[in-house]
């Protein structure tokens, strides 16, 4: 499901990575110096990596539901840790 409008390989970071980029994104926003074309350009980034982080924590999300429905299925034994 990858936008055309993403440069090639953009999925393939991992949410580490995204999250990383994104914390130097917003650093050097709020530190200035930077023209207006700069800035819009580190915006647009940035909202990028946020999609890549958010799309990674639905991915998450998902799986951990997926995981709580089979538990909640299987029978119950007091000696399990969850």
């Amino acid at each position: 499901m990858a936008d055309e409008k993403e440069p090639a390989g953009e999925r393939k970071l991992s949410y580490e990575q995204a999250r990383e980029e994104l914390t130097e994104v917003v650093r050097r926003l709020e530190t200035g110096g930077l023209t207006l074309e700069q800035s819009i350009e580190l915006w647009e980034r940035g909202e990028k990596l946020a999609a890549v982080c958010e799309e990674w924590l639905q991915g998450a999300r998902v799986k951990l539901a997926a995981a709580m429905a089979r538990r909640s299925d299987q029978p119950s034994s007091d000696d399990t840790p969850f």
